[in-house]
């Protein structure tokens, strides 16, 4: 436990019931305490992300067990350890994924689910990391198999997850292509890495794929879109192409669909969520990360893209922002501590 005693309460946000941010309040609650193999981690800054909007909404409650409180992500300083946890120091500066929580002055993190700081990140800018790179290189490169030479398409480009997988796939030796929803936006995605850019509100993404490609296709694509954009995708596949989905903000149900280029072209169509997985399959991506990952933000290849912040107790006026998705980058809450 740390020398300087630690505080009884601490401010968080909370959702009073379903609907927009006018939902969103903060109040004043007990400290929590770490179980076996956590650490409590003051929180200085925490991401915003999509599931917390979709979690306000009511359409994607925690897990079994977890804290209504929204954040899945936050970066700070190691303030108490839980039974059994070692390799971890009270004072250590970190960043770590958590399955809830995160929108407050302090909160639990598993400890195999927590990494260091990259030295040449503020604690501030460390909080746009977890979602992001957990998500992305656990569906890209381990479940995607992405390999150096390959052609990846990535939808919403300009997003948290979208800017994070133009870099890494960058990084992995691929051609990369994204979309995006405007010409400043299509700008921004080639700046940090894409190779191309296609503004799919003013031209058929599949389409200009199949033009940049010459015909061939792309080998990988990361999906947030859903059904919307199912029928598109596979065309946009080149033989042996994979499909990862990992988010249906335009439908999850597809009413017809020709299944014969998912033969012809032996097509792999996979999908992953992250937040209900257990604890051990992320620690091991976390190992993942540590070895393959961190060094690339170590020696500034991969940096987390930093839009906006907020004081904790504007997380309303965060949530508007995101909702409006005029954002570049990450969107995130600073507790101020």
């Amino acid at each position: 436990m740390p020398s300087t005693p630690l505080p009884e309460t601490m401010r968080q946000v909370r959702f009073d019931g379903s609907g927009g941010p006018e939902v969103i309040a903060v109040e004043t609650v007990p400290l929590p305490r770490p179980g076996p193999g956590q650490v409590l981690i003051e929180v200085v800054a925490a991401g915003v992300n999509r599931p917390d909007i979709m979690q306000r909404q009511g359409s994607y409650p925690p897990p079994r067990g977890a804290t209504e409180i929204p954040g899945l992500e936050i970066a700070g300083r190691i303030a108490a350890l839980g039974e059994g946890v070692s390799g971890r120091a009270v004072g250590d500066e970190v960043c770590a994924l958590v399955i809830s929580g995160g929108y407050a002055e302090f909160a639990l993190a598993e400890t195999g689910q927590v990494l260091p700081r990259p030295e040449p990140l503020s604690l501030v800018e460390a909080a746009g990391l977890p979602e992001t790179v957990f998500t992305v290189y656990s569906t890209v490169i381990q479940r995607g198999r992405l390999e150096a030479g390959e052609t990846f398409l990535v939808h919403g480009g300009s997003s948290g997850i979208g800017s994070t997988a133009i870099q890494i796939a960058k990084q992995w030796g691929a051609r990369v292509i994204a979309t995006a929803g405007s010409a400043e936006k299509c700008r921004f995605c080639e700046q940090i890495g894409a190779d191309a850019a296609i503004d799919y509100r003013e031209t058929d993404f599949a389409e200009e794929v199949k033009r940049i490609t010459e015909g061939r296709g792309v080998d990988l694509i990361l999906d947030m879109v859903g059904a919307a954009y199912l029928p598109r995708n596979i065309a946009s596949l080149a033989v042996e192409g994979r499909l990862v989905q990992i988010a249906f903000m335009q439908g999850y149900k597809v009413e017809s669909l020709n299944l014969t280029p998912i033969m012809l072209k032996r097509l792999t169509i996979t999908g992953a969520t992250l937040r209900a997985q257990p604890k051990e399959n992320k620690a091991a991506i976390a190992e993942g990360l540590k070895t393959e990952v961190w060094p690339l933000i170590e020696s500034r290849a991969i940096r987390p893209i930093i839009h906006a912040t907020f004081p904790l107790e504007e997380a309303r006026q965060a949530h508007e922002l995101m909702e409006t998705s005029a954002h570049l980058g990450k969107i995130l809450l600073v507790t101020g501590r």
